[in-house]
């Protein structure tokens, strides 16, 4: 299924020179990881903080594309400069659905938003985020397949964000959701019958 993870070969392109620069500094990967998910979580607070203040969303989207340079990032300086590690994919895997998970629940605190949506985003999101982990574990590849893996919520959320700081009637937002988890699901269904196909 398309998905905008397709991509990552030409932003990682963009990215290169930056990343040797970092390396060259003696930035690692598990720094940018921890750093990622660290600003995640606290701008996941401040929203839940302030949730009223609907202009508080508007960096959502800054913070997403931001989010997916750095996650580019990490992966280019273990992989390109011999950082890999287990902790690093612990790390790697875990501190992306903590991010997630505290970026997506501000908004079941938005007046209209329904909560019970928010949470089963969230809980589809985390669920086919672990069926691509456990691909390995089934003799297949770490799956990414779509259409909604984390760069594709990345950049629902994002735009979501853009639409609730210019007032986005609650109702669309609700049918945003919506779709995104029936997305969620399918991307677990793919993930499930991929990595399955894959070890045959």
């Amino acid at each position: 299924m398309p998905s905008i993870y397709q991509l990552k070969p030409r932003f990682q392109a963009l990215l290169r020179p930056g990343v040797t620069r970092l390396h060259a500094r003696g930035v690692t990967a598990n720094q940018v990881t921890l750093f990622a998910a660290l600003v995640s979580v606290l701008l996941g607070l401040l929203l839940a903080w302030g949730a009223s203040h609907a202009w508080l969303f508007a960096l959502l989207p800054l913070w997403m594309l931001l989010r997916m340079a750095l996650n580019a990032v990490d992966g280019m300086l273990a992989r390109e400069f011999g950082q890999q590690s287990r902790l690093g994919a612990y790390l790697n895997e875990l501190c992306d659905v903590i991010a997630d998970t505290a970026l997506y629940l501000p908004f079941a605190l938005l007046a209209g938003v329904s909560p019970l949506l928010v949470v089963l985003v969230v809980v589809a999101a985390l669920v086919s985020e672990y069926a691509g982990v456990m691909g390995p574990l089934a003799g297949a590849s770490r799956r990414y397949d779509g259409p909604m893996g984390k760069s594709d919520r990345a950049f629902v959320f994002g735009a979501l964000g853009l639409g609730v700081a210019f007032a986005l009637p609650a109702a669309w937002i609700n049918g945003a959701l919506l779709v995104v988890l029936l997305l969620c699901l399918y991307t677990l269904y793919n993930r499930v019958r991929r990595g399955l196909a894959e070890t045959r």
